[in-house]
């Protein structure tokens, strides 16, 4: 039989896409791009945007291909927990590393299946990547949140704390990197948590010991809260150039009533100090980072002291939201909500600002010499990233992709940085 995956949302969820993929491939499914006999659909509800997105896309899949079998999992389907007209299989976040035998069961008894679990109190899920076809390699260590912020309902979706097993983890990014994986990216709902059931083994105790595998050249954390960069975590980024050169830290807001609204667990102040700390040990760091504008309450004189924030901390790139109310969520009681003709405004006005603050870095790269790893060839050019994270576009031929080239940085022509081949490493 055949199949086709559909990821919406965030890095795990695509880290997740992939293990189904592997799961199918491993009992002899095939994927195919069109006209399969199998349709999956991994969800996102961050936002209402993403529950739209998903719900379009499943009823397009149910119009288009009726006579598949339909599969929904993910954050959307756990948060709505009911049937869908025209879906046969709906799992949830629990059970996709089993997608395999909830289709052949559906095969056997024709049986419609919905299947959404707890997710307050539910272990981790064991998942192994074997991932074999790109350079960059995602690697989920963790799953769930406890913070609970005011805005978000992805406690709700994704469930407690827990963490992949140390072996699992190491025999993973080991793995991977035997079969030529050059870079590792660490992933997790709330990455930098990893560790707090454990006895005596965190966050960085988990980069000490992948910073030693033979072999990686780069390792990237996905998105980190500053809270959890204590001593220990910055001290292995201080002292190991594997970690590379680039970290996605959200602030979320510039403004400290704000952020006492959102009950994130810092204030401006702490999050500058952080900043300038990490910029202590690594001077050409990139810091990108997530804002949401039009917070219930947000003033004129807030969003502006917002725009003042990111300017001093001066980001390479801002990853900007509307906020969105999420009903089950504390912000969505919350009184003086923000009109969405303001929430665009100011959505442009911080994209107008990220487009500055990413140019101003890139620039500061011309004429430097830099190695990045091709990822992609087209027409006759090689595109890739620099372990910062600068897109970078040069003359070369297929047989480069996933080594290590130099360049000379010669232009930017935005988004991409245009280089000279130099050498091979």
């Amino acid at each position: 039989m055949t199949f086709n995956i559909f990821t919406l949302g965030c890095k795990v969820n695509s880290y997740e896409s992939n293990v189904m993929r592997d799961k199918l491939i491993n009992k002899g499914y095939i994927e195919v791009s069109d006209d399969a006999d199998i349709y999956i659909i991994n969800t996102c509800t961050v936002t209402n945007t993403a529950d739209n997105k998903s719900m379009k896309l499943i009823r397009r899949v149910v119009k288009e291909h009726g006579n598949s079998i339909i599969v929904v999992c993910g954050c959307m389907v756990q948060n709505k927990k009911e049937s869908i007209d025209g879906v046969d299989i709906i799992i949830g976040n629990v059970g996709k590393s089993n997608i395999a035998d909830y289709i052949a069961d559906y095969v056997k008894t024709k049986n419609k299946k919905l299947d959404i679990y707890d997710m307050m109190d539910v272990t981790f899920e064991p998942m192994i990547l074997n991932n074999f076809n790109k350079t960059r390699a995602f690697v989920k260590i963790q799953d769930g949140c406890n913070n609970f912020c005011s805005y978000c309902v992805i406690p709700y979706v994704r469930g407690n704390v827990r963490s992949k097993s140390r072996e699992d983890v190491l025999n993973e990014v080991n793995t991977l990197v035997n079969n030529g994986h050059k870079e590792v990216v660490l992933t997790g709902i709330h990455t930098g948590n990893y560790g707090v059931e454990f006895d005596n083994y965190d966050f960085a105790s988990l980069l000490n010991d992948l910073v030693k595998i033979k072999g990686l050249e780069r390792l990237r954390i996905s998105s980190i809260e500053a809270t959890e960069l204590n001593d220990r975590v910055l001290d292995v980024i201080k002292n190991n150039d594997i970690l590379v050169d680039h970290m996605h830290i959200p602030i979320q807001s510039g403004s400290d009533g704000v952020l006492r609204r959102m009950n994130r667990k810092y204030d401006k102040k702490y999050f500058i100090n952080k900043i300038n700390e990490i910029r202590s040990i690594r001077p050409s760091i990139s810091i990108t980072t997530d804002v949401i504008v039009g917070f219930p309450g947000e003033t004129d004189e807030e969003f502006n002291e917002t725009i003042d924030t990111i300017k001093k901390i001066n980001f390479s790139k801002l990853h900007v939201f509307p906020y969105s109310k999420r009903n089950g969520t504390k912000a969505a009681e919350m009184n003086d909500q923000v009109d969405d003709v303001t929430k665009k405004e100011r959505t442009h006005i911080l994209i107008e600002l990220s487009n500055k603050l990413e140019n101003d870095y890139m620039n500061k790269f011309i004429n430097k010499e830099v190695i990045f790893i091709p990822e992609v060839y087209k027409d006759g050019y090689l595109m890739g990233h620099t372990g910062n994270y600068l897109s970078i576009k040069c003359l070369g031929n297929s047989d480069d992709i996933g080594k290590d080239i130099k360049v000379i940085i010669g232009e930017n022509n935005y988004p991409y940085l245009t280089c000279k081949k130099i050498g091979t490493n």
